[in-house]
């Protein structure tokens, strides 16, 4: 039984519902669709990172067996660029012109009979250049700054001041680099026209940016176009934007009028769909004797192309962090050549929380004070910049639950004092939050007369649960089994939903889905408000609920009907209301809103002789808010966990700094984590629900990865005595 506003709202940590037709191989994912006539496109990326393009010669490939056109910046139509979306500009659309920005641009298009046929002709390609030297260094003087990106630099207090009264302060410039977003299925995109409609299979994150984004670029209506992903083979980010290759298969489809299917190869995954943008980050933190932080100085600079634009404040999350009088943050960046970055799991907070928590460690090791009762002295418990209270926040939960699940105690607090045979132990520690982000969202509820409900929305579940846990919401709410109910998502054409990532989706979806909902046993209820055959006649929403797919009142369960004998004796195949969630505002309800918290604790293992760091357990204590499904949202954590680990200690998208080239973008030289590396993980949930919403989630999809580097960097110094500020952790750092 549940009631609509109040009751347990799931929890339950069911298998996901998907889980038999990706098993059986039934999942259709972009690249498994096919139709007649279809061509196949290919890329030519360009092998200069910055200058014009002299001359172009297609003729080669024109002449190759299956090919139908050759695009390039000569016969392509002038493209016009997408729109401002909630995550910012749209990157610059496609042979525009000769100039060429980065390595690997997107500057020709061959489209064949068959993907062989295609690429074997976009070799064929011959390209002169006139090449300019390129910016490609953050600390390149050459290099345009822009200051203050997003208007979100902050100051409170009087820094210089703060400093000036320290008695300790410790300072540092940590670096983080350029990493790639893999996810395992190569972004595909296939376009079909049929007269001015247009069909787009697409690997994206978001379906109604994508169909918004063509609207604009090629100048037709919405309503004409139709984007679908039911399901994508993952994301990490790469699917949050319209990007250069899902426009030129559209494109390409116009122009030869046939279907045409585009699948990238991993080496342009490199180069394609976004990357996580590299960071220089000084950091200041003073503190008094007795342990109380007096003023926090971060700024950072982080990497951006040349005519486009990447939210990345990396440095912003230290000024909600802790509760310190005298705070400045400052975040710039630098246009260089380099492919458009994007964002990549935990984007900011994952750079800039390695640089403040491992300074947050380097404060209280200074002062001679356990790392977890340093943060626990300074913890915020209202939001600092905002002056409010938190719509919820259980990170000091997570810390002693943590620590105790952990064993924080068992740390021995003088540096290599901790030993395992040849191996060195360290325990280390990171508090972590991701900031609240929430976006208006819709969908819609049916319920028909075999007594199903069938409840969907524009979304993507980028396998992150997001099918299952809105089958279960919506089958509590509406008194259902599971297996009475159908979510459905990943199409254009059914309401509104704003993207999967930011940790918003959950919240945004939840809260449409509740109303809809709602909503649509107030339906039930206005069909026999004056019916005399119903025990439910007059009864309001607020006066009953829903069990076993009856809706019946609250004070006389007895007094009830079922859907279908409403809809039965109404004459109705089905009933369906529409739900909407706004995202809360923070002035409106006095409380500073609240993303997920954490604490992460690590012990880690160092070779003496060799330098080899090994991860041996990780604990995360998450406030995650009401979690829906708690099978799901600790895979989010796991999965988070295992990208932190290999932001800390393996990946790294190397930059050739003479030509600009990509110098490791295959799976066999892009570095990351294989089951041997990574640990026993242990993931506890506490806090409860968020009071800023109807069904109080939080999204978890980012939170699992912050902290891990900073946490692994400081169980590293209590091993080894050796403070490491730049990532990744490479065995030449650990050589002692």
């Amino acid at each position: 039984m549940t009631t609509l506003e109040t009751g347990r709202i799931v929890g339950a940590g069911i298998d996901r519902v998907d889980a038999p037709l990706k098993v059986a191989g039934e999942a259709r994912y972009p690249n498994d669709f096919s139709f007649p006539g279809m061509a196949h496109a290919a890329l030519v990326g360009s092998t200069i990172a910055a200058g014009r393009i002299r001359g172009i010669d297609v003729t080669g490939a024109l002449a190759a067996p299956g090919v139908l056109t050759v695009l390039t910046h000569l016969n392509a139509p002038r493209l016009e660029r997408g729109p401002m979306t909630l995550l910012g500009g749209s990157p610059p659309a496609p042979l525009r012109d000769d100039r060429v920005l980065h390595y690997g641009q997107h500057i020709a298009v061959v489209v064949a009979e068959s993907a062989e046929q295609a690429r074997y002709a976009a070799r064929l390609v011959r390209v002169e250049y006139e090449a300019t030297e390129a910016l490609l260094d953050v600390d390149d003087p050459r290099a345009e700054i822009v200051e203050n990106p997003w208007g979100l630099d902050t100051e409170r207090g009087d820094v210089n001041a703060g400093f000036a009264a320290s008695d300790v302060i410790v300072e540092g410039t940590y670096t983080t680099p350029d990493n790639t977003n893999n996810p395992l299925g190569l972004m595909t995109t296939v376009a079909s026209w049929h007269g001015d409609a247009l069909t787009v299979h697409d690997s994206t994150q978001w379906p109604h940016n994508v169909r918004t984004s063509l609207a604009t670029v090629f100048g037709i209506p919405e309503s004409g176009i139709r984007v679908l992903a039911p399901f994508v083979g993952g994301g990490f980010g790469a699917g949050l934007r319209v990007w250069s290759h899902v426009i030129l298969t559209v494109l390409a489809a116009r122009e030869v009028n046939r279907p045409v299917k585009l699948v990238l190869t991993r080496p342009e995954m490199f180069t394609s769909v976004g990357h996580r943008p590299n960071s220089v980050q000084q950091i200041r933190v003073g503190a008094t004797r007795d342990g109380d932080l007096v003023a926090i100085e971060h700024r950072g600079i982080s990497s951006v192309a040349m005519e486009d634009d990447d939210y990345e404040p990396v440095s912003f999350g230290s000024a909600v962090a802790y509760a310190c009088p005298n705070v400045l943050t400052r975040d710039r960046q630098a246009r260089l050549n380099i492919p458009c970055p994007g964002s990549m799991r935990a984007p900011a907070e994952g750079q800039g929380n390695f640089a403040l928590e491992s300074a947050i460690d380097e404060v209280a090791h200074a002062l001679g004070m356990d790392p977890l009762r340093f943060r626990l002295r300074n913890y915020a418990e209202e939001n600092p910049v905002l002056g409010l209270p938190w719509s919820s926040k259980a990170l000091r939960e997570c810390f002693l639950e943590g620590a105790e699940r952990f064993g924080w105690s068992r740390r021995t607090p003088e540096l290599g004092s901790m030993r395992d045979g040849r191996w060195l132990v360290g325990y280390g520690m990171a508090g972590v939050s991701y900031p609240f982000y929430q976006v208006p969202c819709q969908a819609r509820a049916s319920v028909r007369r075999d007594g199903s409900a069938y409840v969907r929305s524009a979304a993507t579940d980028i396998g992150t649960g997001t099918y299952t846990v809105m089958t279960q919401l919506a089958a509590e709410l509406l008194g259902l089994d599971v297996t009475r109910v159908r979510f459905d998502l990943g199409d254009s054409d059914m309401p509104y939903s704003p993207q999967a990532g930011g940790s918003g989706l959950t919240g945004a979806l939840g809260n449409a889905v509740h109303a809809a909902c709602r909503r649509l046993v107030r339906e039930f209820l206005e069909l026999v408000r004056d019916d005399t055959e119903s025990p439910l006649r007059a009864a309001t929403v607020d006066e009953v609920t829903v069990t076993d797919g009856r809706v019946h009142r609250l004070a006389d369960p007895g007094q009830g009907e079922s859907y279908v004998d409403i809809l039965a004796r109404h004459g109705l195949e089905e009933l369906s209301a529409d739900g909407r969630s706004t995202p809360p505002s923070s002035d409106e309800l006095g409380m500073a809103m609240a993303g997920a918290f954490g604490a992460k604790f690590v012990e880690v293992r160092v070779d003496r002789e060799l330098g080899l760091l090994r991860v041996a357990r990780v604990v995360s204590a998450i406030d995650g808010g009401r979690v829906l499904n708690e099978k799901t949202a600790t895979s989010q954590i796991v999965g988070g966990t295992v990208g932190g680990i290999s932001q800390a200690m393996f990946e790294e998208t190397a930059t050739d700094r003479g030509t600009g080239r990509i110098a490791n973008a295959t799976f066999g030289d892009y570095l990351m984590p294989v089951n041997a590396d990574i640990p026993d993980m242990e993931v506890l949930f506490v806090g409860g629900p968020d009071r800023a919403t109807a069904v109080g989630t939080k999204g978890v999809g980012e939170v699992g990865l912050v902290g891990l580097a900073a946490a692994i960097g400081n169980a590293v110094f209590h091993a080894t005595g050796r403070r490491l500020r730049s990532l990744p952790f490479t065995i030449d750092q650990l050589m002692l």
